[in-house]
């Protein structure tokens, strides 16, 4: 279970009365890019064209970098010059349109990112991880949704996964193959990502949702057994949150390497996942982790990294109500036991916090454990609190009004409180929001 704690981890204005001399606030509508990842050099190359709106009123763009080099900025053809600063590109810019007006950039980088994004030379193995704008420059605020069409360049003889569906595969004379991926529904740019190596494959189905599994490291045969409860776990998020899932394909890699990362439409999991649901079958909290982000995570979002805890929160506590379904009560309460106490030693070591963070820039390990722990043993106890029938009525009403937006706690204080007539402030005052 400690595994899962490895994972990672705009408010709209009026134009009238803004200062001009402060940054532009925008809407990004959708990304563009271009990326060809180089395994054995561990760098990427790439191009993005950010379409977006203005918002609020400024001489300045600005756009998360990471640590990428930009080569050139154009806007209507033209150079613009521009600043990095803080892993931060601006813009300085006279010809602002009006709200509403799509307005385009288009950036040329390059780089060689240590975070964000994870090389296996000798495997040929490279996948994206928290946050994207390591890899391309982009916006990295989760309440900042957009549509993704997204082409990566790579070595023919490689597999590729991305966000969105594969719609078409262009092959070039220098053994390489281009995959181009769209995601026509907005999700916020940290869902984006793609996985490239020389991946063994399985693939299933559930109606009409394709599935694919994939590994170097495991047979088709042992990649069939591992994700055994894939099926399962879709048609119970489903039920609980009242919501189909999100697109036409879902895919699971199991990645070289410790880290497990949800995206649109695929998730990377830590390779020893597989042995250990090998060995033990019902040992499988992280794969419904990732899956129940789906929902609760990339589609139901945080408004801000502040509310974490309801996307991390929810993802851990519906993986131990799937296995509960699925294995029975016994195996729920171990896992809830294990997430009390996991709260319990943040509370004796004295840095116990609210589940509503002020500051969410640099988190430590017990902050994590908060946002995925404690978060998981609240909706445990609201759960107690409110019984079965109003708990996931509740759950559904949260989702289905809340499906492709941003929320925050109040939001969900709201639902629970409408739905079973409680009034859940002191429920929140206690573990939500102090």
């Amino acid at each position: 279970m400690k595994q899962i704690l490895f994972l990672l981890l705009i408010i709209n204005t009026s134009l009238n009365g803004q200062d001009a001399t402060q940054p532009a606030e925008t809407d990004v509508l959708n990304y563009s890019c271009d990326i060809e990842p180089d395994i054995t050099r561990k760098t990427v190359h790439g191009r993005v064209t950010i379409t977006f709106n203005i918002v609020s009123a400024g001489t300045k763009l600005s756009f998360d970098c990471g640590n990428l080099v930009i080569e050139s900025v154009q806007i209507k053809g033209k150079e613009i010059p521009i600043n990095v600063k803080g892993n931060k590109m601006s813009i300085q810019v006279s010809d602002i349109p009006k709200a509403e007006q799509p307005y385009e950039v288009d950036i040329q980088y390059h780089g060689s990112p240590t975070r964000g994004i994870n090389f296996f030379t000798e495997l040929e193995q490279v996948y994206t991880v928290f946050s994207t704008s390591q890899w391309v420059v982009c916006k990295d605020s989760p309440d900042d949704k957009a549509t993704l069409s997204m082409r990566i360049t790579c070595p023919s003889h490689l597999k590729v996964v991305g966000t969105g569906e594969l719609a078409k595969k262009t092959t070039l004379k220098e053994n390489k193959i281009i995959f181009e991926w769209s995601q026509p529904t907005a999700f916020p740019t940290y869902t984006f990502g793609f996985a490239v190596g020389p991946y063994n494959e399985f693939i299933d189905s559930k109606g009409a949702l394709e599935l694919r599994y994939l590994s170097s490291a495991y047979s088709s045969a042992e990649l069939m057994q591992i994700f055994a409860e894939t099926k399962s776990m879709i048609q119970f998020f489903e039920e609980r949150s009242g919501v189909s899932y999100p697109g036409k394909s879902y895919t699971q890699v199991l990645g070289e390497g410790n880290v497990s990362q949800e995206m649109a439409g695929f998730t990377v999991i830590r390779l020893n996942y597989g042995k250990q649901v090998l060995e033990s079958p019902s040992d499988i909290n992280l794969a419904g982790h990732e899956l129940a982000h789906q929902w609760w995570g990339n589609s139901v979002t945080c408004l801000n990294w502040n509310h974490f805890w309801l996307n991390e929160g929810f993802a851990v506590f519906m993986s131990s109500a799937f296995k509960e379904f699925r294995f029975g009560r016994d195996l729920y309460l171990k896992d809830i036991s294990v997430y009390k106490d996991a709260y319990q030693a943040v509370v004796k070591k004295g840095v116990d916090k609210p589940l509503i963070f002020q500051n969410w820039i640099n988190p430590t390990s017990d902050d994590r454990t908060l946002v995925y722990y404690k978060g998981a043993y609240s909706l445990h106890l609201l759960r107690e609190q409110l019984g079965e029938k109003a708990f996931w009525d509740g759950v559904k009403k949260y989702t289905t009004t809340y499906f492709g937006k941003s929320v925050v706690s109040r939001d969900l204080r709201q639902v629970m409180e409408d739905v079973s007539g409680q009034d859940l402030g002191p429920f929140f005052a206690t573990w939500i929001d102090r």
